[in-house]
């Protein structure tokens, strides 16, 4: 129904910068909150940034000052920029979407991408 793609991961040198986009297509109505979240070699996967429909944001505490999440709701992208990479900023970034789709307009359901790989490099 509705697919979501991520692009720009890369290998990078440590204080490099990356910019990630994540497009939705599909069947949508209405997207809500997007964000983006990463999962490392054995960690949990842990939310990086989100942003609401009205553009509120927030970050996980090792990405305020670093990274802006940001988008486009004419092109149904997702974005962020990723500043001063660090080694331990290597991991798989997911984008998702909550999105209301023209089948359940009333329904909101939570759509994932298939990842992109981030490493950074020391």
């Amino acid at each position: 129904q509705v697919q979501l793609v991520e692009s720009g991961g890369a290998l990078v040198q440590a204080g490099g910068s990356l910019k990630l986009s994540c497009a939705a297509s599909g069947r949508i109505f209405r997207i809500n909150a997007m964000g983006w979240y990463r999962q490392a070699p054995g960690k949990q996967r842990e939310l990086v940034a989100a942003i609401t429909s009205g553009d509120s944001t927030n970050y996980v505490d090792s990405a305020k000052g670093r990274f802006t999440i940001s988008r486009d709701n004419a092109k149904n992208m997702v974005y962020l920029q990723m500043n001063s990479l660090k080694p331990e900023d290597t991991a798989v970034y997911y984008c998702n979407a909550d999105v209301a789709t023209t089948q359940a307009p009333h329904i909101t359901f939570r759509f994932w991408g298939q990842g992109t790989q981030v490493t950074v490099s020391s």
